[in-house]
């Protein structure tokens, strides 16, 4: 449903108090004036710049206060009609006791005479006292078919817009702006090109993810060509990804929780994915979500998360899962952790966005048993250190990358992992000295953390997926690996 017809549903429904969040108040405002005029309700509008406005016409003396922009809706009323009151950015002025009062006040006799208050805001941010007495509606960001129009409105020649594919990929790409931030992403593209091009619309999307403070549009080069091993995980996720939907009813892929050991190639992996299947990866910083207003964090993750959601089809990344919900417990914050995981474990839950969600985690022993369970994943990975083929082939990528011969003696890997292998070779190349000279700056975490590492391994034996071979993945030596259960992970 959009905006004007869920707002239409509570104003018959006489809720006299409408919380609007939008970051497009043009756009509202004229929505609920063609609501107003189309179902001949009285409409006034108040901000502080130019005070109380019926009818488009500004109220002489009606000035900036926003004490008497409350009171004035009465005079609105009529005795058969319903009359709103728009009030933009007013939630700037519910830290008053007094203004806090009387909007109470009016929205408790709103129900006798009809006369409906609409706060119309970015945020929400509702003192206590008013929490039960307002509804909020979400101003919906355009979909593909207001971005379509508003392209064809940018492009005046049939030359400057594509088409088929090509227009796809545009539309794809400002998924999830605003319709100002579309308007100016698809003229900049003119400008620059002379067309309509995903190009700049991915530039300013990056602008406008980096505003938030908590998402970051990872857009690399990286494939899985630059990653070696891993290769159940990678069959798994291409075959998720990229399986042909037969109908709109047919299941979407969910995604993938991946716990290893520190620098076994969870993250590269995470940014690699995207570029692979063709999808951008949106990088999400809990900590980013954290504020020190009361409620705040709450309205950063559903914002996030709606914005997730906005730009779809894509890969999400949340790299050291049990670490950006540590306090989830509820210990030390009042709560919040735990209200923001809960947040987002009912949308890992219930989401129908396109979204393919990897988590990382290095140990399991910090996630509640409830993060993993089935539907949340599709299946959980664990990425062992890697083994002697999977360390020649990250040789192979790391000596081609930093220009170092091939034919070079390598130092002894045992328990390396492929960050370590990295670390070899940028060093050796850093230094301009021999790998087996830079080894002697390497010290694998298997080594540092062995008890860490040990007790992981132990765990995941039997508990989850192989990243490396198809099955369950067995840790070598236990008492199953002889016996070691095989099956196709992507049957799960």
């Amino acid at each position: 449903m959009t905006l004007t017809e869920r707002l239409a549903e509570y104003v018959r429904a006489c809720f006299t108090g409408i919380w609007i969040e939008s970051h497009e108040q043009q756009d509202a405002l004229m929505a609920i004036a063609q609501l107003c005029q189309r179902e001949d309700w009285r409409l006034a509008t108040w901000n502080i710049e130019q005070g109380l406005r019926v009818a488009g016409t500004v109220v002489e003396g009606s000035g900036s206060d926003p004490l008497a922009a409350i009171r004035s809706v009465n005079a609105l009323a009529t005795p058969d009609g319903t009359a709103i009151l728009v009030l933009q950015n007013f939630h700037r002025f519910l830290s008053s006791a007094e203004i806090v009062q009387a909007l109470m006040q009016q929205i408790i006799a709103g129900k006798q005479n009809r006369t409906i208050v609409v706060i119309l805001a970015p945020v929400v941010q509702l003192p206590v006292e008013l929490e039960k007495l307002f509804v909020v509606l979400e101003h919906e960001l355009p979909d593909r078919e207001q971005l379509a129009e508003i392209a064809q409105g940018i492009a005046t020649e049939p030359s400057e817009l594509p088409e088929g594919k090509d227009l796809d990929r545009v539309l794809d790409a400002a998924s999830g702006l605003t319709r100002m931030e579309a308007e100016n992403a698809f003229s900049l593209s003119l400008v620059r090109h002379g067309r309509i091009t995903p190009d700049a619309i991915w530039e300013l999307k990056t602008q406008a993810l980096q505003q938030t403070g908590s998402l970051e549009l990872h857009r690399g080069e990286a494939d899985f060509s630059s990653l070696g091993g891993l290769s159940a995980l990678k069959s798994f996720c291409k075959r998720a990804l990229l399986q042909p939907r037969r109908n709109e009813r047919s299941p979407r892929p969910r995604g993938v929780l991946l716990l290893s050991p520190p620098g076994c190639g969870k993250s590269q992996f995470c940014k690699s994915l995207g570029h692979e299947v063709g999808r951008p990866v949106l990088i999400l910083d809990v900590g980013g979500l954290m504020g020190s207003l009361v409620g705040q964090s709450e309205q950063r993750t559903r914002q996030a998360l709606r914005v997730i959601d906005a730009l779809a089809p894509c890969v999400l990344m949340i790299d050291e899962v049990e670490k950006a919900f540590a306090g989830a417990n509820g210990s030390g914050d009042s709560g919040v952790s735990s209200r923001m995981f809960g947040q987002f474990l009912s949308w890992l839950n219930d989401h129908t966005s396109d979204v393919f969600v990897v988590c990382t985690a290095n140990d399991v022993s910090k996630l509640p048993p409830e993060f993993g369970r089935s539907e949340r994943f599709d299946a959980l990975f664990f990425l062992d250190l890697p083994d002697r083929n999977e360390k020649d082939a990250i040789w192979a990528i790391y000596l081609d990358q930093f220009s170092i011969d091939r034919d070079q003696r390598r130092p002894d890997d045992a328990n390396w992992t492929g960050a370590e292998i990295k670390a070899c070779c940028r060093l050796a190349a850093l230094l301009d000295v021999p790998l087996m000279q830079s080894a002697q700056n390497v010290v694998p975490v298997a080594v540092t953390a062995a008890e860490s590492v040990d007790s992981l391994r132990t765990w995941a034996s039997g508990r989850c997926l192989s990243a490396q071979q198809s099955g369950i993945y067995q840790r070598a030596g236990s008492a199953n690996s002889r016996r070691r259960v095989s099956r196709d992970p992507s049957s799960n």
